[in-house]
This record gives structure tokens, C-alpha cells and sequence, in this order.
């Protein structure tokens, strides 16, 4: 596993936490580390896509236009109303295992996030990741890439954009 991929599991439960406990939102992040150890980070509901189809090969797109060598996905999975997790998978390029990080988000009588669990940190096969593909080569269309292409020069001035470099 690339250190950038271990280094950014540590990073995004300290950046959960702080959204949740501090904000009080926990929003769909997306994050990826290329090569040269630049990250980007920004929120997913952002995107102004209707389709999650659409969005994925979005994220695919700037995965493989970036040669990202580790990515993260994170969310707020809710099992029932009292019953709360953030969750994200780190997504190595090199690696078959990603890492699954796990907290339980406790809320008050008024829904405001109030306490988040330590992280559990798992590795599990990428594969079993719904989204554990976006290494993986997708067909896209020339007119899809132009937009795709100019979208992401419109959010990179809006997005976390800062170096991870060793």
C-alpha cells in the first residue's frame, strides 16, 4: 500500500470528525493523491450531475486524467435514525485491498451531531467496493471528455487543492 493511501485514511477521519463534530454536516467527500502528492479534495453533492452513473465516470476520469495512485470515497450511512456510521474506503492503484474506515456519529434530540466514534480501520478486497474501480479504463465519449475537461478547470479554483509531497 503507497504511503499517500495510509497517510490520506488518517487524514479524512481527522477531516470527518472535524466537518461533523464541528460544523455539525457530514457531506459525500471525494479525495485523490497523484504521484507527485497533490490532493484534491471536494464534495460529491457538488457535482452537477442527476445520475450517480454520470458522476462515476467523472470521478474515473479525473482518477486516470490525474494517474492518482490512491483515492477515497466517504459518506454518512445511516442503518436507522439512532443508528449512525461515517464511513470511507481508501482505493490503492498498486494494492488489492483498500482500506475501509468505520465511526459510529452519535446525534442529539435535535438531529446536530454531538460524538463520533474512533475510526475502525479494515482492509478488504477492492474489489468488493462499489466503487473500487475507477482505475479501471472507462469509455467515455470525446464531447463527455470536453465537458468532463472543463468542468474540472471550473472547480479546481473552488476545491482542496494542497501537496502531500514527502
Amino acid at each position: 500500500m503507497h504511503l499517500f493511501a495510509e497517510n490520506l485514511a488518517v487524514e479524512i477521519s481527522s477531516y470527518y470528525r472535524n466537518l461533523a463534530l464541528g460544523h455539525g454536516v457530514v457531506p459525500k467527500v471525494f479525495t485523490l493523491v497523484d504521484g507527485e502528492g497533490d490532493q484534491y479534495l471536494f464534495f460529491i453533492d457538488d457535482l452537477p450531475f442527476e445520475k450517480d452513473e454520470e458522476a462515476n465516470q467523472f470521478l474515473a476520469y479525473i482518477v486516470q486524467a490525474h494517474e492518482a495512485v490512491c483515492y477515497a470515497r466517504g459518506t454518512l450511512v445511516i442503518v436507522e435514525k439512532n443508528q449512525q456510521f461515517i464511513e470511507f474506503a481508501v482505493i490503492d492503484r498498486d494494492d488489492t485491498d483498500a482500506i475501509v474506515c468505520s465511526a459510529e456519529l452519535t446525534r442529539d434530540i435535535e438531529d446536530k451531531p454531538i460524538g463520533l466514534g474512533e475510526f475502525e480501520k479494515t482492509l478488504v478486497k477492492k474489489g468488493s467496493i462499489i466503487f473500487g474501480g475507477l482505475f479501471e479504463p472507462v469509455q467515455i465519449s470525446e464531447n463527455k471528455i470536453d465537458d468532463f475537461e472543463g468542468l474540472w478547470v471550473e472547480m479546481k479554483s473552488k476545491i482542496l487543492h494542497r501537496s502531500m509531497g514527502l
